[in-house]
């Protein structure tokens, strides 16, 4: 089956990003009046229910192995809302039925050994001003905190089911304020999940988060075209790996978004293989799958190429059936439509290609995916949402909207199989992109890095 010809599928598969997007110089501070109009958003929500208590962990340190932690990365919904970036804080936010709020950020001390070892701390001295809270407050003073700010509200709002140590956290809160009954004081009677309204919020970015996806876009678009130009027969996956993550941390990025898939020959069929020690072979592919977080958000691009630089008739063929694959999803990305939408435009056109390409009996393309043959070389679905999370906040019934960013990332996996053609042996493509939803249509933010199998040949003889 043929793919888009290279010419006049152009303008849609790499739009101009649109007058909205102003230049990545006015990148604005990854904190500040932002994070104080979600607050806003967010209590105004909360009075309308009644009032209530706030109550948002960003997490602690995990241990690695040893006294060696992992890099610490705060909770995406605590993030959102303060933009505090240390481990062992607390984001309290009192709202009355009237929406007043109070604000207050419970913070580790300064402690002038521990920064030896482990960097300096804003401490509860700086905290409030700079991240615009009413008070910051000592971590030691979290429960008294909390028990004050409780008393005589109809409910907490909190992470539900999150974290053991949260759920613990409540019930001795709510105790607590049981307690003091007999001095009138009253305890919430009722404990709300506070993520559905957060993820709504989180589901449209701003302009600040737009600016901030489509720079780790680039960096991410950047890497993906030093490891094809890198890659050669007999280098290693952990090597390409290795030009993915220098090109990361060089631009800036603090960190991978999501652990690197680099994929070569039969690796290319198992949808999350890691980076290991196989060398790539002449006539194999190679499958990327691979996007950094840059401020706290991700981006998340998949590519696949020929280690040599040229595909092979067989993998050309089986190509240019996913890049039809993802212009028909990318058409169908449009406001109003469901992540389902771009998903079943895909599948009809990988299970027409199947057919064509002998992988799958010959049947009604509606038969063919009524059967649910197609699922023996495409089982995943071909978006998700993106944002602080590289599966972001939303699901498949959410509609879209301008401002929303999802990818769109149809496959095929073909194994070796005896009633399977031999040339088609251990192919494996995914082809990704993060797409910005616009009343324009989709803004594909990845498209740095070519898709045509043309252009990937063209960029690597390079």
């Amino acid at each position: 089956m043929n793919g888009p010809d290279s010419t006049s599928k152009q303008t849609t598969l790499r739009p101009a990003l649109g007058p909205e997007l102003q230049p990545l110089e006015v990148l604005s501070a990854v904190h500040g009046q932002r994070h104080s109009q979600r607050r806003q958003r967010l209590a105004a929500w909360i009075a309308e229910q009644g009032g209530g208590l706030a109550v948002i962990s960003a997490g602690e340190e995990v241990i690695r192995n040893r006294d060696n932690p992992f890099p610490f990365r705060s909770h995406s919904d605590f993030l959102y809302m303060t933009g505090f970036p240390e481990p062992d804080a607390w984001w309290l936010m009192r709202v009355n039925a009237h929406g007043e709020t109070e604000n207050v950020l419970a913070c580790r001390p300064r402690d002038a050994e521990r920064e030896i070892w482990d960097g300096i701390r804003v401490g509860p001295q700086h905290a409030a001003e700079r991240f615009g809270m009413d008070r910051a407050i000592d971590i030691a003073m979290l429960d008294e905190t909390v028990i004050a700010l409780a008393a005589n509200l109809p409910a907490f709002y909190a992470q539900m089911g999150s974290h053991q140590e949260l759920d613990d956290r409540l019930r001795k809160w709510c105790d607590a304020l049981r307690a003091k009954g007999r001095a009138g004081i009253s305890a919430p009677d009722r404990i709300i999940d506070i993520g559905p309204a957060i993820a709504r919020q989180r589901l449209i970015k701003d302009q600040d988060e737009i600016l901030t996806m489509r720079r780790a876009a680039e960096i991410s678009a950047r890497a993906h075209i030093r490891a094809m130009q890198f890659t050669q027969p007999g280098h290693h996956e952990f090597q390409i790996e290795a030009e993915l993550l220098h090109e990361f941390r060089a631009a800036g990025a603090q960190s991978v978004a999501y652990g690197s898939i680099v994929a070569g020959g039969p690796h290319s069929c198992i949808l999350h293989h890691r980076a290991g020690n196989r060398a790539v072979l002449d006539n194999e592919l190679v499958l990327i799958d691979a996007g950094c977080e840059l401020d706290g958000y991700a981006s998340d691009i998949t590519r696949t190429y020929p280690a040599n630089g040229r595909f092979t008739p067989a993998q050309r063929a089986a190509y240019d059936v996913v890049v039809a694959a993802q212009q028909a999803a990318v058409d169908t990305t449009r406001v109003g439509a469901l992540l389902s939408d771009p998903h079943d435009a895909a599948v009809r056109v990988l299970a027409q290609g199947m057919m064509d390409l002998n992988l799958i009996s010959r049947q009604s393309l509606d038969a063919a995916i009524e059967s649910g043959d197609y699922k023996r070389f495409y089982m995943h679905r071909t978006g998700h949402f993106l944002g602080l999370d590289v599966h972001d906040v939303g699901d498949v019934k959410t509609p879209f909207a301008p401002g929303m960013v999802t990818t769109i990332e149809p496959g095929l996996y073909i194994r070796p199989s005896e009633d399977i053609p031999e040339e088609f042996w251990n192919i494996g493509i995914r082809i990704e992109d993060d797409a910005l939803i616009t009343d324009q249509g989709p803004l594909l933010l990845t498209r740095d890095v070519p898709v045509l199998a043309d252009e990937i040949e063209r960029i690597m003889r390079a």
